[in-house]
């Protein structure tokens, strides 16, 4: 399909604009998914499920054993652009780069979402303060 299958655990994705949808997320600039992002013009985001912590820490690099190819074994599909999109999720974001900003180590980039898809709701995995946590109905950890 033309697209090369790189992935990585973020902490800094957000929604900046509702009309016209846009995203920003900020990638280190020594990683190879920033080079990708950078060359193609596209990323997409998956929002992970509360079940799918092993997931993170793979695509985080913290298993090594995963580092070739963290996809391997990774039931994934594709909405426009054609970047994997882990299923199980909770929501999916296919983005096109429309800002690229370098601040200090990192580089924001403002990408427009060009497709996006949500499933039901279950609870998010929610990484904070160096640990995962547990988002009740409430809000409440």
């Amino acid at each position: 399909d033309g697209v090369i299958r790189q992935g990585m655990t973020v902490s800094s994705f957000t929604s900046i604009s509702f009309q016209p949808p846009q995203v920003l997320v900020a990638l280190q600039q020594s990683t190879r998914t920033h080079h990708l992002v950078l060359q193609t013009g596209i990323f997409g985001a998956t929002i992970l499920a509360g079940f799918q912590r092993e997931l993170s820490e793979r695509f985080a690099g913290r298993v090594p054993e995963w580092n070739d190819d963290r996809f391997a074994g990774v039931e994934t599909e594709n909405l426009i652009s054609g970047v994997p999109f882990i299923k199980g999720g909770l929501a999916y974001f296919d983005c096109r780069v429309h800002t690229v900003q370098p601040v200090g180590e990192n580089t924001l980039f403002v990408a427009e979402v060009i497709a996006a898809r949500s499933f039901r709701a279950i609870n998010p995995l929610v990484y904070y303060n160096r640990g995962y946590r547990l988002m009740m109905a409430k809000g409440r950890e």
